[in-house]
């Protein structure tokens, strides 16, 4: 027997129960009174706060690693707008020779930014979607991803990108039309 289950008949003979049940396993496995048990018993309340320690456990995992995904994402959406400030000097200085303000140049900057930081929540939802298929099909687990957490996840991403792309945005509409022009 792998487990066996009992109930008490109130609350308040659980551990009466408990030291009953333990007297008769140690009875039924020939257990001298100094040898510990070798079996365990298991109250509901022990079994509940093992699961609610495994919750609390899964859900800072769960927050943890997307935190620290969408920070080195956005670290490399920052490092690709930086080199695309740089390569496109010239293009900037001429904008702003024909007249187009700093926040002209931000906005575009930024709009590119965002569109890259919301494709890639985009292909990363459509991975969730994919593996949650996979896990429903494969397991018994119920895998399913709620309608929600797609719009939190694309307005993440479109955060993160306009967090990233604020300073090479800021960079870009700072520069001197005329540096900027003579730039190759």
């Amino acid at each position: 027997i792998g487990s066996l289950l009992v109930q008490a008949p109130s609350p308040g003979q659980v551990e009466e129960g408990i030291e009953a049940a333990r007297e008769l396993l140690r009875g039924v496995r020939h257990l001298p009174p100094g040898k510990p048990d070798n079996f365990a018993l298991e109250t509901m309340g022990a079994a509940m706060q093992f699961f609610w320690e495994l919750e609390v456990t899964m859900i800072a995992l769960g927050t943890a690693l997307p935190a620290i995904g969408l920070f080195v994402g956005a670290l490399v959406i920052m490092n690709i707008m930086l080199v695309a400030v740089a390569e496109r000097t010239r293009e900037v200085g001429i904008r702003k020779a024909l007249g187009a303000t700093r926040g002209n140049i931000m906005s575009q900057f930024l709009v590119e930014a965002t569109t890259l930081s919301v494709i890639g929540a985009a292909i990363g939802i459509g991975l969730g979607l994919a593996a949650a298929k996979v896990i429903a099909a494969f397991t018994p687990l119920p895998a399913a991803v709620a309608l929600w957490s797609i719009f939190v996840a694309l307005a993440m991403g479109a955060g993160a990108g306009i967090a990233a792309g604020v300073y090479p945005a800021s960079r870009a509409a700072r520069l001197d039309p005329i540096e900027a022009l003579r730039q190759e």
